[in-house]
């Protein structure tokens, strides 16, 4: 077989286990050998509509068994998969298909409107360069259908691009991140090695896999080693329970904020768990209340943390460690390394924060059609990641913030992850967010906006009084804004840059705006403080 992509992937488990299932949704279910047959018949089709090595091939569209198909077809062909995010707006779906170069699209059709030039084709309003479609339901199963089964083996090597995964652009513009077969392939095995994925797993696939964690470090290792996976078009914490009993689900990922709802549900506490043997978390630092939550039902969290342009896994904490280093992101994945580095890119001290920095087989080799950004990205080998850390005497690895959040109030650095860490374990805070905002005297101080719990009223001056004694000075956020819902990513990561556009108003200056709602009313319900 001279393909050595991903694409090669269903036809190389379908010769080792042909029965046994591949994956799942809602009531259909299809065995590796069909996953095979079928993944042939799209690049066939593909093909005929004349992609070749090197196109564009884009989809849109939720969980679902054609989202694998169009990746595995494609890595047949030599193309490039393009997953676009379905809770973009039109304009910016319509940047994403011209910025990657896509001429084929399959899609949800109730997601793409081809008639939508202002909409769909970016800011100019010209049309997008998609010239081939292809609409899930019957037009797609009715393209498989009329093509040939027969097996396609195009020469694919580990350095070939294999997608282009566009970033969350929670700041600014999204950018493609080019993945190789290589890339996925070491990540993957990356994955089979840390974590001990077994050939009899069933993992629940909600977190959605147009992004990385969901398709890169759940679904593909379970698929190279054999195991099923069950895809979920849309999260629902209610109904996550009841999938978990009826597939005796073994191994799920997600986001805090997936696995803080799920908790909230009334079946929690009677809930039949007993099949899960992993949860791996990432995304965001696990609050601890969330670790002790899980903890209570004999479940700990494999905490991970990534980055797209890492495909994405970079460091992970084992189940072995889940509760002595709970809290910490764990070591570096074993063929990836990391350092956390000074602004010179030196090894700080332990306990220092300073950047991370990464590279190994599973690093992307640059921005796609950005050539300057991927030069400022990389330095002597080693991409930057923006993130802020420290390292333990044993060489553990905690994720402080986000550089672009770190607040310099007074010279002091407040870290907003440390402080929300906290708000968290007050019992009626269920999501807040810590941001800074101007001081005359301080340049900038800490804000935090919270979410309460159901039915809960707090009053902001109890927040601060409930901070005292527990963070330093300087740390305690000196106002507070009672908010319904704080924004968020299709993968549930916060927004903080519409947190910031909201709230970030100096104090003082009036009302701030809701985040459910996005206007200003006095009568939202969202309350400003600013104590003396």
């Amino acid at each position: 077989m001279r393909n050595e992509g991903i694409g090669s992937w269903p036809a190389r488990r379908a010769r080792k286990t042909p029965h046994r299932t591949a994956l799942i949704h809602q009531q259909q279910s299809f065995t590796y050998a069909e996953l095979n047959r079928r993944t042939n018949q799209l690049a066939h089709a593909l093909r005929a509509a004349g992609v070749r090595r090197g196109d564009r091939v884009a989809y849109l569209g939720p969980n679902h068994p054609s989202f694998l198909e169009t990746l595995f077809a494609t890595g047949l062909l030599g193309a490039v998969f393009v997953p676009l995010n379905t809770r973009l707006a039109a304009p910016e779906i319509g940047y994403q298909l011209a910025d990657s170069g896509a001429r084929t699209l399959i899609h949800d059709p109730s997601l793409y409107d081809p008639t939508d030039n202002g909409g769909a084709g970016g800011e100019d309003g010209a049309s997008p360069a998609v010239k081939h479609r292809i609409e899930l339901g019957d037009p797609y199963e009715q393209v498989l259908a009329s093509a040939p089964g027969d097996p396609i083996d195009e020469p694919v090597g580990h350095d070939d691009i294999c997608m282009i995964m566009y970033t969350s652009g929670t700041t600014g513009r999204a950018k493609g991140a080019m993945l190789t077969h290589g890339n996925l392939t070491w990540n993957a095995i990356n994955v089979l090695i840390d974590q001990d994925i077994a050939a009899d797993e069933v993992a629940l696939v909600s977190a959605p896999l147009f992004h990385t964690a969901g398709l890169n470090m759940l679904t593909l290792p379970v698929m190279l080693k054999g195991g099923t996976c069950v895809l979920v078009g849309a999260f629902d914490p209610a109904g996550t329970l009841d999938l978990i009993e009826r597939h005796r689900v073994t191994f799920m990922f997600g986001v805090p904020a997936m696995f803080d709802q799920i908790a909230r549900q009334p079946r929690w506490t009677d809930a039949d768990l007993s099949s899960v043997r992993q949860l791996t978390c990432g995304g965001a630092p696990v609050p601890t209340p969330l670790i002790a939550t899980y903890q209570s039902r004999g479940l700990n969290f494999q905490q991970g943390y990534g980055m797209t342009e890492a495909a994405p896994g970079t460091l992970f904490l084992a189940a072995e460690h889940a509760v002595s280093k709970a809290g910490s992101a764990g070591v570096p994945h074993f063929f990836t390394d990391v350092r956390v580095t000074g602004p010179d890119l030196s090894p700080v001290a332990v306990g220092e924060p300073g950047e991370i920095v990464v590279r190994g087989p599973n690093v992307m080799p640059g921005y796609w059609g950005l050539p300057e950004e991927t030069a400022a990205a990389f330095v002597d080998g080693w991409f930057r990641s923006g993130d802020i850390a420290r390292v333990d005497e044993h060489g553990f690895v905690t994720i402080v913030d986000r550089l672009k959040d770190m607040i310099i109030s007074g010279g002091e650095n407040v870290y907003p992850a440390e402080v929300e860490d906290v708000l968290l374990s007050h019992p009626d805070i269920v999501e807040c967010a810590v941001i800074g905002v101007p001081d005359e005297k301080w340049g900038e101080v800490p804000r935090a906006v919270v979410v309460l719990r159901e039915g809960a009223r707090l009053d902001p001056d109890e927040v601060i009084a409930f901070l005292g004694g527990r963070l330093a000075k300087y740390k305690i956020p000196k106002s507070v804004v009672v908010a319904e819902t704080l924004p968020r990513t299709a993968s549930g990561k916060l927004l903080k840059s519409r947190v910031r556009a909201r709230f970030g108003a100096a104090p003082g200056t009036g009302t701030t705006q809701s985040a459910g709602t996005g206007t200003t009313d006095p009568q939202s319900g969202t309350t400003e403080r600013t104590p003396s």
